[in-house]
């Protein structure tokens, strides 16, 4: 990616230098032509001529001194200051504000903007100042220069001159722009391509773990019926409900638009139920309390908070909630003003001793809630507060240089 990027900006680079470097040729060619011109066909003797001629002289010098010293930056603002100069001599000595030849300004505003934004403003500014400049100096009162152009050439001085700035602006400027339009649309719909190429395989990465994670609590309930040991069997289906839990979030990513996020609560709210009708059966007398708001979680931290929820609801359902007695689970998520999350989950059943903690027993579920909490980087607290057994979990969205963030 990062040698991508060196490439575009040295492909930009070259294109501002060909660009540039032609124009400074174009614009070198047309000023010996103009000295010959207002010498020999327009009969203008003053000034201008030798102006034109300075500046094509010096201009090709600073062109080839570009091929040596490779500096874009010093051979553009030495041509645009030039240019400034001796438009500015030009337009006064061929009528001032009225001079034709004025446009030419224009084309050192167009020149910065192409090769930088800050140029661009900086020559823009200059070039106001200057006309304000040209236009005071017209004025009877204060004006030093004469129109050397005679009288019987300046409508044809005007007319190569409009020549002149109209087929630069149009014919290089315009079409060097056009063809990076082009370039940019083209560069654009090949990206457009690639991240829909990009996003289909993700997808079908995503639908080949869900099913491999299928695949794995088949075998996993295939095992299970051939085992008479119930706390065996226990251990296996709490397993195959791991599995499960992981696999529910692969399968939103491939179903959704968003392949970097998943809604939590659409995705809490499948799991709490496919637990109770796993565990309690499909007529139980279990009710669900989730209150989770419009939030979305990227993978990394999805994964361990289903797990962590999926171990939570099914200590609930074995051993908070015993038997076929009625009972509650709240899920609650929600975040603070720290941009943090907080969950709160729990159920309203038997509850276990505030002397028992997952470094006093033996149980794998307490230990699993412990460890994901710390994978989530976040910490866990038990509310005793309420009847039965309730967590306090905060943690925040877990970021990494793969996944995006929440």
């Amino acid at each position: 990616m990062h040698r991508q990027k060196e490439r575009q900006v040295e492909e930009r680079l070259k294109d501002k230098a060909k660009l540039i470097i032609k124009v400074n040729y174009f614009s070198s060619v047309f000023s010996l032509l103009f000295f010959f011109t207002c010498l020999y066909i327009l009969d203008i003797k003053i000034v201008i001529p030798y102006v034109f001629l300075a500046f094509g002289i010096l201009n090709l010098v600073n062109t080839f001194l570009y091929k040596y010293h490779k500096n874009l930056l010093l051979t553009y603002n030495t041509v645009s200051i030039m240019t400034l100069a001796g438009a500015s001599i030009i337009t006064l000595y061929s009528g001032g504000i009225n001079s034709p030849f004025i446009f030419v300004l224009a084309l050192i505003v167009v020149a910065g903007y192409v090769t930088t934004k800050s140029y661009g403003s900086i020559y823009l500014n200059l070039n106001l100042l200057i006309i304000v400049l040209i236009y005071s100096q017209s004025i009877a009162d204060f004006s030093f220069v004469n129109n050397v152009v005679p009288e019987n050439s300046r409508n044809l001085f005007a007319l190569l001159s409009i020549l002149f700035s109209v087929y630069l602006l149009g014919g290089v400027f315009g079409k060097n722009l056009l063809h990076a339009h082009h370039n940019l649309y083209k560069t654009k719909n090949e990206l457009e391509e690639k991240i829909i190429e990009k996003e289909t395989l993700i997808k079908e990465v995503h639908h080949r773990v869900k099913n491999n994670l299928q695949t794995v609590s088949s075998l996993l309930s295939l095992q299970s019926r051939n085992i008479a040991d119930k706390e065996v069997k226990s251990l296996l289906k709490s397993s195959q409900n791991r599995v499960i839990s992981m696999a529910m979030v692969h399968e939103m990513l491939y179903l959704r638009e968003d392949l970097s996020r998943i809604e939590y609560r659409s995705y809490v709210q499948e799991l709490a139920e496919y637990l109770i009708r796993s565990i309690k059966g499909t007529s139980s007398n279990i009710t669900l309390d989730i209150d989770i708001p419009d939030l979305k979680l990227n993978i990394d931290t999805a994964i361990p908070l289903g797990l962590l929820i999926n171990e939570a609801v099914t200590n609930a359902l074995k051993y908070g909630i015993v038997d076929e007695s009625k009972g509650e689970i709240l899920i609650k998520l929600s975040k603070d003003e720290k941009n943090e999350y907080i969950l709160n989950i729990g159920d309203d059943g038997v509850g276990f001793p505030e002397t028992v903690s997952y470094k006093t027993t033996n149980s794998l579920g307490l230990k699993l809630i412990h460890n994901l909490v710390r994978q989530l980087q976040g910490s866990i607290k038990r509310d005793f507060s309420k009847k039965g057994t309730h967590y306090i979990v905060r943690f925040k969205s877990i970021r990494n240089q793969v996944s995006p963030t929440t």
